[in-house]
Formats: structure tokens, C-alpha cells, sequence
């Protein structure tokens, strides 16, 4: 089946970017990307990117607080940083608990009560990941049902379900926050053969935008678990390794995702395709 959309369709959102994978909307209303050498990026539409600071180590997934603070994974150190936005100081927010730290953070995501959501995909191929939940600056092990490198996340609408990417074996699942805010039961949506899956984003109709980094390719999956292909580049060069996508604009209608692969930041839209809203925690709510 064809891409529902054209590589014409697509558009450079900015450029300058050293090879992002991290991206995230701040309460500021602007997009903030990270590099593979520590760089914090703030991009603006039609500019260079402004690098307005920089973490020790390579920049994964990224999330925001009320504050504009950036939460930023990072797997060489192990660690998820804090980056302040308007100073540009960053400091340790996690590296796990007393007994278990860890070891490849990889993308983390708030609820509005200040629950902080991190995947630790632990060894590529070796089923050992989890997920771990950042509570009152307190971290502990939260689902470790979600082993297949879980990579991507984003929690649903009503905040009752994190939803999880698994790279290898590729799948969509999906894990019930239950009532005293344990983990519930792993549930597959769809398995993605074929691919190496990276991020998603949720739509207010319930669908799934999923970035690959491999093939060159944007997914589209149904609440059911079908699979469309909304766009993919065979040549790697408008998509070129898309790790993530995050809705932007007024109405969150149009999707951007960094290239891991190139140096630039990719721009599209469909019809109908609307991102929830991000939960952006206060400083009280995450206890720091």
C-alpha cells in the first residue's frame, strides 16, 4: 500500500541540527530538539537552530515542566539531566534508585501530577528493559512486563494508560496505570514487523503517529492496531532516520520530527490528525 502522503508534502521545518533524535513542545510555545554531543537546540520555523546549552552526554528523549524546564535522557551517563531553559544550568534529576541504576534512559514523559515516566531500554536483542516512574524525586522500577527495548512513550489522554514502544521485536503496547498507581497488564496493540520503531505521539481520535528509525518511515495505527504507512522515504533524505514527532501549532495539527539520520527537522500535517495535549507538571508536583 502506498504512503498516504507524498515526500512533496513534506516540508524542512529547520535545519542546522547535529544528528537529533530528543524533541519536545515547552510551555513556551516553541520546540526544543537535543544533539549528539550534549547540544540543546532551540528551534524556530525557517531559522538555524539555537543551541542554548549543552548536558554531558548524547541527548535522547526530551520533556517539559510547567517552568520550562527540559528533562533530558541521556545513555552515556546513564542519567536523566534537568536543563533549566533560561539559565542553561542542568543538574541530575535521576539515575535510578539506591539498589538498581539506570542504565539506557531513553525517553520520559510527565503526567499532571508530576509522575515522571522513563523507559531504560536496557541491551539491544537481550529482552531486559523496563520502565521506571519518578515520583516526588523518588525513582523506582515501575513495569518491567515492557522488555523488548522499550524506547518511545506517551501517556493517554486521561492519563489512565502509558503507552510503549518496543524496538526489537517491534510492537505497540500499552500498560494500564491502575487506581493506586501500579502498572497493570502489558497489552499488545499492533506488532510492527519489519521496523525499527523510535517515537510516538497520540491523536485526540485515539490514533498512534510513530517515527522509525528504520525504514525512513512514518506509521500510522488505528486504536485497533492497523498499520498505514503516512510517509516514507526510500532514499533517507526528507526522512532520514525520523526518531520522534511531537504536534505543534495553535490547533496541534502539524507534526514535526527530527532526523537522526541528517541535520535537519522535518514538517507535515493531515487532515483531521490532531495531537493531544502535553502535561506540563509544576515544580510542586514533581517535588523540585
Amino acid at each position: 500500500m502506498s504512503p498516504i502522503l507524498d515526500l512533496d508534502q513534506i516540508q524542512t521545518y529547520a535545519d542546522g541540527l547535529d544528528h537529533s533524535e530528543g524533541i519536545c513542545l515547552a510551555p513556551d510555545g516553541l520546540v526544543y530538539v537535543g544533539g549528539e554531543a550534549g547540544q540543546v537546540y532551540r528551534v524556530v520555523e525557517g531559522q538555524p537552530a539555537e543551541e542554548i546549552g549543552r548536558i554531558p552526554g548524547f541527548c535522547l528523549g526530551l520533556a517539559a515542566d510547567a517552568e520550562n524546564r527540559l528533562y533530558i535522557c541521556d545513555h552515556q551517563s546513564a542519567a536523566v539531566w534537568r536543563f533549566d531553559i533560561g539559565t542553561g544550568a542542568v543538574e541530575r534529576f535521576c539515575v535510578g534508585s539506591q539498589e538498581r541504576k539506570m542504565r539506557v534512559p531513553n525517553w520520559g514523559c510527565f503526567s499532571s501530577a508530576g509522575d515522571y515516566y522513563v523507559s531504560d531500554s536496557g541491551g539491544w536483542g537481550a529482552c531486559d528493559g523496563l520502565v521506571w516512574r519518578v515520583r516526588s524525586g523518588v525513582a523506582e522500577p515501575w513495569c518491567e512486563t515492557a522488555r523488548n527495548f522499550p524506547n518511545g512513550m506517551a501517556l493517554a489522554a486521561d492519563e489512565q494508560t502509558l503507552y510503549v514502544l518496543e524496538s526489537n521485536p517491534a510492537a505497540l503496547v500499552s500498560i494500564p496505570i491502575l487506581p493506586d498507581g501500579s502498572a497493570g497488564e502489558r497489552q499488545l496493540i499492533a506488532e510492527l514487523p519489519g521496523t525499527v520503531p523510535d517515537g510516538v505521539a497520540v491523536t485526540t481520535d485515539g490514533r498512534f503517529v510513530i517515527a522509525c528509525y528504520r525504514p525512513d518511515a512514518i506509521l500510522l495505527v488505528s486504536a485497533s492496531g492497523q498499520v498505514e504507512t503516512l510517509a516514507e522515504d526510500p532514499k533517507g533524505t526528507v526522512l532520514a532516520a525520523p526518531t520522534n514527532v511531537t504536534f505543534i501549532g495553535p490547533s496541534r495539527d502539524i507534526m514535526v520530527v527530527p532526523n537522526l539520520g541528517r541535520w535537519h527537522m522535518s514538517k507535515f500535517g493531515l487532515p483531521g490528525l490532531v495531537g493531544i495535549p502535553l502535561a506540563y507538571p509544576s515544580r510542586e508536583a514533581i517535588g523540585s
